[in-house]
């Protein structure tokens, strides 16, 4: 992969090697720095217009994880503690090894709280947008595995079949269109295409959803072994007005002794709802 593989306005694109895999990274802006990572499936211009209220004040991290927007395929089953060590190891390669604000949308809320659990020091405040939220996950590692090996072998049998790039993109734009409520998805069809269009975004989004229950189960046991540094700044921002939800959000903030936040207008994608809302978050206004 080459370092000029894809433009975006304002930012240096570059790849770094974690476990011998190409990780994509935009690093932009200047001050303290924070990373933004996205839910299942999610590429790095999914932060577009949070990253660009940032960068007059932080220095934003973004990557792609194995698979996904232009990263290069995933070599294992992804895991807990292995996404969360990612989110310390790409900040490593790219040469930022002080506190960072760690930003976990959805699934990544898995990956950006363990990660405050388990590398303290590397944390200076954390903030889960319309994170996941599962009160009874149980480990089920054979479970898991199964899923995994049928996952991976149906991603590869499509992708075989040219699935990905007749259907890839334009279930990205539905699936991104059902998690919003302001409008449908603004990245550019070319960017889409790139890549959603691939078999290697789609065995990674079947993978992260079949270890998706495992990924829950270990963070709960993590909870219980590994608690969060002391005065450590969290915030909770839930994004809708379903009460349901909305009270799991309120538990989970209560459980991790978090601030709690509502973006009532804005869809499960709030960063793309509502950027000046997720901003503010992160910058603690």
């Amino acid at each position: 992969m080459s370092d000029t593989a894809w433009p975006v306005s304002g930012a240096a694109p570059r790849f770094v090697r974690i476990d011998g895999v190409p990780h994509h990274v935009l690093v932009e802006g200047a001050g303290p720095v924070c990373v933004l990572s996205g839910g299942l499936g999610m590429a790095w211009y999914d932060w577009d217009a949070v990253a660009a209220l940032l960068t007059p004040y932080r220095t934003v991290v973004r990557f792609d994880r194995p698979g996904l927007g232009l990263s290069g395929p995933a070599r294992s089953a992804p895991t807990l503690t292995g996404e969360a060590g990612r989110i310390v190891r790409v900040l490593d390669a790219c040469g930022l090894p002080g506190p960072a604000t760690l930003v976990g949308h959805s699934l990544a809320g898995f990956h950006c709280e363990a990660a405050a659990r388990l590398w303290p020091e590397r944390v200076a405040r954390l903030v889960l947008v319309d994170s996941s939220v599962e009160e009874r996950a149980r480990p089920r590692p054979r479970a898991t595995a199964l899923r995994f090996a049928l996952a991976r072998g149906s991603g590869t049998l499509l992708g075989a079949a040219g699935v990905p790039y007749a259907l890839g993109p334009a279930l990205r734009r539905a699936s991104v269109f059902l998690a919003r409520t302001g409008g449908g998805d603004p990245a550019p069809h070319e960017l889409v295409r790139r890549t959603y269009g691939t078999s290697r975004a789609l065995r990674a989004i079947l993978a992260e959803h079949a270890t998706y229950g495992e990924a829950a189960a270990q963070l709960a046991l993590l909870r219980g072994e590994s608690a969060l540094r002391d005065g450590l700044p969290v915030l909770v921002l839930a994004a809708g007005a379903d009460a349901g939800w909305l009270r799991r959000q309120r538990r989970l903030a209560a459980r991790l002794g978090a601030e709690f936040r509502v973006a009532p207008e804005a869809g499960h994608l709030a960063m793309l709802d509502r950027p000046h809302e997720v901003a503010a978050a992160v910058l603690g206004e």
